[in-house]
């Protein structure tokens, strides 16, 4: 038999608690008073010159956002679990209203944030109170960049030529059809395949695990200018762990010239770079001097084995060779010698 109690509401909220909440947990830890105010502040709200319903809170629609970003729901979904979802109603402050924000309330905050260009004074915002409750960014940093898809757009020549040159839309276009069309996202090409989109890339600090920084643009812009953009100098740390085309690609221009961990001197490196760039002397001898030029520069065991068409342990062991006994090991002979 079902128990049934007048206090069934509080009994439910009372369990929660003791699970473990995790959004009350949250709750606790950030202030979200301080960024509404932020908010309000870079993005004011609209007036009521119009009339209309009065908007809703920004702290709210702020906790609004947070639930949607963590569980990755659409404005509908959202909209849905608002009305249905005790945690959900209890974090954002509705356990007790008969409204809740609806998709269309939802769509046109972010627009709010997104036309007034906001988002970046609430992430620094959220950095700052990381900072003041200790989580400050510390043991080095991983930063990547990852393309997000959009759908491909069906566009006729003229067409391209239009939002590509000119940077907007055809005139003859209806406003529904502008809406439905995405001129900003671009084509990229990466591993050998084409995406159409956006380039997303965020610096994490090792410690904590926590997003520091993020750079958006068109898939089209060049990663290592994303680099640059999300290097954060805050890291007590000077490690940073990144992909190697970041290293091949900056040079010195961001993070120095790539240590030569094989000590590889000015005479050795003309050597060897004779030596590959040879027509006569045996292929393997010219890949094996091709090995040791580019793990010179930097480039990762995985990668030389890659280019040369060998196996990362022939790389490592001509690698090793060379370091016991320099350029003779890669050769029977030395240059000038005819044996």
């Amino acid at each position: 038999m079902i128990k049934v109690s007048l206090f069934a509401e509080q009994e439910r909220e009372a369990r929660l608690d003791r699970i473990g909440d995790a959004l009350s947990k949250l709750a606790a830890h950030v202030d979200f008073a301080a960024l509404a105010a932020e908010i309000d502040e870079a993005a004011p709200r609209p007036g009521r010159e119009r009339g209309g319903r009065p908007p809703f809170p920004t702290e709210l629609m702020v906790r609004v956002l947070v639930i949607q970003q963590l569980y990755n729901l659409s404005d509908e979904q959202m909209e849905f679990q608002l009305l249905d979802r005790l945690s959900f109603q209890r974090f954002v402050g509705l356990r007790q209203s008969s409204q809740a924000p609806d998709r269309t309330t939802i769509w046109t905050f972010k627009e709010r944030l997104i036309k007034t260009g906001a988002s970046e004074r609430i992430f620094e915002a959220v950095n700052r109170q990381l900072d003041r409750q200790g989580y400050i960014a510390r043991g080095g940093q991983m930063i990547d960049a990852s393309i997000v898809p959009v759908p491909r757009q069906t566009l006729t020549r003229d067409e391209k030529e239009m939002m590509i040159q000119q940077d907007a839309m055809p005139a003859e276009w209806s406003p529904p059809k502008r809406r439905q069309k995405d001129v900003q996202a671009r084509w990229t090409k990466k591993h050998g395949k084409s995406d159409f989109g956006y380039k997303l890339s965020t610096s994490v600090d090792k410690r904590h695990k926590l997003i520091r920084r993020v750079q958006v643009s068109t898939a089209s812009e060049n990663d290592t200018l994303h680099f640059e953009r999300v290097l954060d100098p805050g890291n007590t740390s000077r490690e940073v762990c990144a992909d190697k085309g970041y290293l091949w690609h900056l040079g010195r221009r961001a993070m120095g010239r790539p240590k030569l961990d094989l000590g590889i001197t000015a005479e050795e490196r003309r050597e060897l770079e004779a030596i590959a760039g040879s027509r006569s002397f045996p292929h393997g001898l010219v890949r094996r001097a091709q090995m040791i030029l580019w793990s010179g520069e930097g480039l990762t065991v995985r990668e030389v084995a890659r280019r040369t068409k060998v196996t990362p342990a022939a790389v490592s062991n001509w690698r090793k060779r060379f370091r016991e006994a320099r350029v003779p090991a890669i050769s029977a002979f030395t240059m000038g010698s005819t044996s």
